[in-house]
């Protein structure tokens, strides 16, 4: 057969014609020919017109698309990467090798300094006993993984994840986060230490893998049974078997061993007995272990829900700790860790010298006059009720915001908790002060529209309804006295519970709680709910966090974090000190609202119930404070130059339960005006001993200057009356520079002139004997050796009230009258 006849158009090939020399087909056979003609171009031309289009690519990246690279580039450096890494892998697990023990592991000693450099204390030796893991029942180390790491037998020697997360968390400041397995945590309990470095933590890092491919499980989880720190400076867990509950290891039970397993995460601060305030978190984390042991069925439902919290047993602290030593170390150590200076367990490695801001002589002299005005009066084999009586105080300077002095109790090694910082005490009346200021920072009105000012009248009476919220509301006040219209200053005198529940409903309870947080009591205090009853002072905010803020009225506002370290370097390395936190003064309140309240409560110490501060010498500012119950009694006072404030406490030495002061000291009652305010004033006077009285430079608000009237009670019944009050004349008080001199008449008919004379005779005849210790707000019986309480009080009431002359308040005799409903406050 031929060949198929050629498609029409087709042109004949020469094949001895050259590819070259071919002629070129017509217009309509060039359309059809090129298609066959590209199928037939040689390889070597695909490719070059491939490489000629790249290159035109290439040429048209311009502009930001040069920047962006090409996923060849990516690929190239993510294997680059990939290859660095491993061999950095490689060679660090090689160059990282085992240490031998750390000085954790035979901790030092912290040096602790007076501020002029005297030796305060030292710790102890360290107390660790090392266990084998056998001796340790199961259920007690099986606690510790439910708390710690419940994986710890399935699980690898590092969490790659967590370490990065740590790392980044150090290096970019965010704070420290652990996620550590339980053999990272025996690295670093045992080899190295806790310093939050990423050099520590790329060596942690290599050793728990060697660790982890070398020992066993058991040998890990013994090894880090006996180097934790459970708190009481006890490492280890036979340690701590000793330190909580008074036996060995092998002896403790299930709830005992998930107590010790809830330290680990916060030694110190889930120690119930030395941190009472802390109970709920403790209780919080102990239920999440023995939880944790049923989730992994290393505990039985039934068994779990039968089990109860095991108590701890008292804190045995070391003999050179005894008296106040124990006390400051253990604020200074608290501070230290609160603060982010150090974290606990550095903390406890020890070799750190730290100076403190204790002055030696004003501390000696805040014991001297607890010892000497209280103290030496206590006898709890004749009287039982002084078996309850504990005290608490600190001094701060309000300049500088130093921790100058600070009383924790009897004796460290017979009280443990530290009366100064424990916040299970509610502050009572020293909390008014917070909502005066709070209204002149605010400039607040009444509720029929008058500025709030020292003069504004308010309505006094006895259960009065407050008006203006939701909640019922209607205090007492103390010894159900009626005190008709009176000012606000005369109001704080006597510390008139109605007045200040309906003012700090006019200013706004969250504006109240945001001043006071703004003066330095801390957010989270116990109790420090945002209601018509905070005026009365039902927050549980420590005597410290009260010092802090009334330092901030004493500096015109200005608010300076408080401090108890001065410096705290390596004892091996002197000249390496540990940074310590930023403390830049700032602007808190206004001054106008600070030096205002002020001038108010220089007249609760010059005309009110805290009169026992004169005995300073020095002009005095301060606000009593009665607790619920009489569980507790407050002075808070400053000069110039100095803040302090004292706190008297009842408690069961036994049981720890909170109790009331009823009488305590021989005294009926226990109030803020009586031994709080004498030992204010006996150690103000020797504190600042070497300096000039100082008079206050206030800058107070417009309305403020002229001086009170006085008040004249009416009947005990309570009042619903809303009419506006007429302003009686004003009565006379001491003159200071900056106030101007009120006129005569008023308050000195039967006031301090006359109550001072009258005082001297009869309070110190009839007061003592039948009136008891008045309680601020009272305006009558009282403390007869201070020479004023009868007296003053028969001049406030100008004799409108029966009885009040002999200590015998409202008709009742001895003065001791029923005291107010528990929810109510004085």
């Amino acid at each position: 057969m031929s060949d198929q006849s050629p498609p029409p158009g087709w042109t004949p090939r020469d094949p001895d014609t050259p590819a070259g020399q071919r002629q070129p087909a017509g217009p309509q056979q060039a359309g059809r020919q090129q298609p066959s003609q590209n199928a037939r171009k040689p390889a070597g031309d695909r490719r070059a017109r491939r490489a000629a289009k790249k290159a035109e690519r290439k040429r048209k990246r311009t502009g930001w698309r040069r920047l962006v690279p090409t996923w060849r580039m990516v690929l190239a450096t993510v294997v680059l990467l990939g290859l660095l890494i491993v061999g950095a892998f490689v060679a660090g697990y090689l160059l990282v090798h085992i240490p031998p023990a750390n000085a954790a592991a035979t901790a030092q000693s912290n040096l602790y300094l007076y501020a002029d450099g005297s030796q305060l204390a030292r710790d102890g030796e360290v107390n660790r006993v090392n266990v084998p893991l056998s001796q340790i029942p199961r259920t007690v180390q099986e606690a510790v993984l439910a708390a710690e790491d419940r994986d710890f037998h399935s699980e690898r020697a590092v969490d790659p994840k967590a370490m990065v997360r740590a790392a980044w968390n150090t290096a970019t400041g965010k704070g420290t986060q652990s996620g550590s397995t339980i053999t990272q945590q025996y690295v670093k309990n045992y080899y190295l230490g806790q310093e939050q470095t990423i050099k520590r933590k790329v060596k942690e890092f290599f050793i728990a893998i060697k660790l982890g491919r070398e020992k066993s499980k058991d040998y890990i989880l013994e090894g880090y049974l006996n180097t934790s720190y459970f708190g009481r400076n006890a490492y280890g867990i036979q340690a701590a078997a000793q330190a909580y509950y008074g036996k060995d290891v092998d002896k403790l039970t299930t709830a005992e061993g998930a107590y010790l397993a809830t330290l680990l995460n916060s030694p110190s601060a889930f120690d119930v007995v030395a941190h009472p305030q802390s109970r709920e978190r403790a209780l919080a984390r102990w239920n999440y272990v023995l939880d944790g042991m049923v989730k992994k069925q290393w505990l039985p439902a039934v068994e779990r829900a039968a089990i109860r919290f095991p108590e701890p047993g008292k804190v045995r602290p070391a003999a050179g700790l005894s008296g106040q030593r124990g006390y400051l170390v253990e604020a200074v150590k608290d501070y230290i860790v609160d603060h982010k200076i150090l974290d606990e367990k550095t903390l406890a490695e020890g070799g750190y010298r730290i100076t403190t801001t204790i002055d030696k002589r004003r501390q000696n002299a805040f014991v001297e006059a607890v010892d000497e005005t209280m103290v030496s009066k206590l006898d709890p084999e004749k009287n039982k009720a002084d078996r309850v009586v504990r005290a608490g105080g600190v001094s701060i300077d309000p300049a500088t915001g130093k921790v100058v002095a600070m009383y924790g109790g009897i004796d460290y090694t017979k009280q443990y908790v530290n009366n100064a910082t424990r916040h299970d005490y509610q502050v009572a009346s020293t909390f008014k002060p917070f909502v005066f200021a709070s209204a002149v920072e605010n400039d607040s009105h009444t509720q029929d529209g008058r500025l709030i000012t020292p003069n504004t009248l308010y309505n006094g009476d006895n259960k009065r309804r407050v008006v203006g919220t939701r909640t019922p509301y209607a205090p007492e006040n103390e010894g159900q006295i009626s005190y008709g219209n009176i000012t606000v200053n005369t109001a704080t005198d006597l510390s008139v519970n109605a007045v200040f529940a309906q003012m700090v409903v006019d200013v706004g309870t969250g504006k109240v709680k945001r001043t006071a947080i703004d003066l330095g009591i801390p957010e989270n205090t116990p109790n420090f709910d945002a209601g018509p009853a905070m005026a009365l002072g039902t927050m549980q905010a420590s005597v410290l966090d009260m010092t802090q803020a009334y330092a901030t009225l004493a500096d015109h506002g200005r608010y300076t974090p408080y401090t108890l370290v001065e410096k705290i370097e390596k004892i091996e390395k002197g000249d390496d000190d540990v940074r310590l936190p930023d403390r830049t003064p700032k602007q808190a309140i206004s001054r106008e609202a600070a030096d205002t309240t002020t001038s108010m409560l220089v007249s609760v110490v010059d005309n009110g119930t805290g009169t026992a501060a004169l005995a300073a010498g020095h002009p005095a500012a301060g606000k009593t404070g009665t607790g619920e119950l009489d569980r507790s009694a407050w002075f808070a006072a400053y000069t110039p130059d100095l803040v302090t404030v004292v706190s008297m406490m009842g408690q069961d030495p036994d049981t720890g339960a909170l109790e009331s002061l009823y009488g305590a000291l021989g005294e009926a009652r226990i109030g803020g005006g009586g031994y709080p305010a004498r030992i204010w004033a006996q150690y103000t006077k020797s504190a600042l001993e070497n300096s000039d009285p100082l008079d206050f430079d206030l800058d107070l608000q417009p309305g403020a200057a002229p001086s009170p009237p006085p008040f004249v009670p009416s009947s005990p019944e309570p009042s619903e009356d809303e009419s506006t009050p007429q302003s009686p004349a004003p009565p006379s008080r001491p003159n200071r520079p900056g106030r101007p001199t009120p006129p005569t008449g008023g308050q000195d008919q039967g006031g301090r002139s006359q109550g001072q004379n009258q005082g001297q005779n009869q309070g110190q005849n009839q007061g003592q004997s039948t009136g008891g210790q008045t309680p601020e707000g009272d305006t009558t019986g009282g403390q007869g050796d201070a020479g004023t309480s009868a007296g003053a009080s028969t001049g406030r009431t100008g004799g409108a009230t029966t009885g009040s002359t002999a200590g015998t308040p409202g008709g009742v005799t001895g003065g001791l009258r029923s005291r107010p409903s528990s929810e109510y406050l004085e």
